[in-house]
C-alpha cells in the first residue's frame, strides 16, 4: 500500500513536477485529473521532477469521478483554506488519498462543502491566501507518513 496524491486540473508544470519528486522519495502514487495547464512532456515539468519520473507511479483520469471510482472504498481528505479541520488532528492510514486543486481556485466549493468531515487545511496568517501547492502536499504527506512510522523509507 502507500499514500495517494490526487492533483485536480493542476496548472503549474514546476509544482507538478516537484509533486513527482516527493512522490517519488516517498513511494507515494501521484494521480492527476485532467485539464491539465501544461502538457506532460513540458520541459519544465520534467526538469521539476529531475530525472526520477522512473520511480514515480503516475495515474491519468479525465474527471474526479473517476477517483472516486476507482478507490470506492478509499478515504479522501480535500486540502482547502475553507476547511475549518487542521490536517495535523486527522489519523492518517496507508492507502489514504490526499486531493489537492488548481493553484488558482483550489478545490471545487461543492466538493469541499459535501465532504466537510474529511476537509483539511494548514494554518497560515492571514497575510497570504493560500501555501504554495507543491509545499501543501509534501507538509501533509509528510505527516501522514510521520503518523504510520514512514512505512517503506530508510
Amino acid at each position: 500500500m502507500a499514500f495517494h496524491i490526487v492533483l485536480v486540473e493542476p496548472e503549474i508544470p514546476a509544482n507538478t513536477g516537484n509533486i513527482a519528486r516527493t512522490c517519488a522519495a516517498t513511494g507515494a502514487h501521484l494521480h492527476l485529473v485532467r485539464p491539465l495547464g501544461f502538457q506532460t512532456d513540458d520541459r519544465t515539468l520534467k526538469r521539476a521532477g529531475l530525472d526520477y519520473w522512473h520511480a514515480v507511479r503516475v495515474a491519468y483520469y479525465d474527471s474526479f469521478q473517476e477517483v472516486q471510482e476507482r478507490f470506492p472504498h478509499g478515504r479522501f481528505f480535500y486540502a482547502s483554506t475553507k476547511a475549518s479541520r487542521r490536517y495535523d488532528t486527522v489519523a492518517y492510514r496507508d492507502g489514504d488519498l490526499l486531493v489537492f486543486g488548481k493553484e488558482t481556485k483550489g478545490l471545487p466549493p461543492e466538493l469541499i462543502e459535501a465532504n466537510r468531515e474529511s476537509a483539511i487545511r494548514m494554518p497560515m496568517t492571514g497575510e497570504v491566501r493560500s501555501m504554495n501547492l507543491s509545499n501543501s502536499a509534501a507538509v501533509i504527506l509528510f505527516e501522514a507518513l510521520r503518523q504510520n512510522g514512514f512505512p517503506g523509507m530508510a
